[in-house]
């Protein structure tokens, strides 16, 4: 499942189900296409969900056919999913499972482009590194447009004052040590208080 999903549309990650729509030729026998439904998957999701296998690859065969009868969730405003809900209803009697759920892929995982076009799971720090690397882009382009957008605006001109300054002293030249000695500091007496208050 990994490789037909690599080969085909250019994931390398596992994935639950894939849809082959078939483009018969004329007088060719007329069939919508093929589904290739992984089981391991689909195994795991029944058991995310709580429900039978069975019935979670009841859900994934609906969810092919209408890939293979030209929906796509990822691009239409969620008339596929409506519809799949419905017809799980109508078929199945039961009630529809949710497609939301991120199917196959560890929680954290992140897919990243090589050089070459193939587009690869990283998960740790990796994706980690990968999240930090697409701030710093984002940041950066910002930069850029707040300094296109500056240039853009003409600059106000603003004149400055020249400032007037305090001439400086002339240093006095200190004496040295052996010319001048200081006279020894006076210690007062304290005074004596009587005990009249006046």
């Amino acid at each position: 499942m990994k490789k037909l999903n690599r080969e085909h549309r250019g994931i390398n990650l596992t994935t639950d189900v894939l849809s082959f729509p078939a483009e018969p030729e004329k007088g060719a026998f007329l069939h919508l296409g093929d589904l290739v439904i992984c089981l391991p998957v689909a195994e795991k999701m029944a058991k995310k969900m709580k429900v039978s296998r069975r019935r979670e690859i009841e859900t994934l065969v609906i969810h092919g056919f209408l890939h293979l009868c030209g929906y796509d969730h990822e691009k239409d405003k969620g008339e596929m999913l409506s519809l799949q809900a419905q017809l799980e209803q109508e078929l199945l009697g039961k009630d529809p499972l949710r497609m939301s759920l991120k199917r196959g892929r560890k929680p954290g995982s992140k897919l990243k482009t090589l050089k070459n076009g193939e587009r690869v799971v990283v998960t740790g720090r990796a994706a980690t590194a990968l999240v930090r690397k697409e701030k710093t882009k984002k940041l950066k382009a910002k930069a850029t447009k707040a300094a296109v957008k500056s240039a853009k605006k003409p600059k106000k001109v603003v004149e400055k004052k020249p400032v007037a300054r305090k001439p400086k002293k002339a240093a006095t030249p200190k004496p040295s040590a052996s010319v001048a000695k200081r006279a020894p500091r006076r210690v007062k007496a304290p005074r004596l208080r009587s005990g009249v208050i006046a």
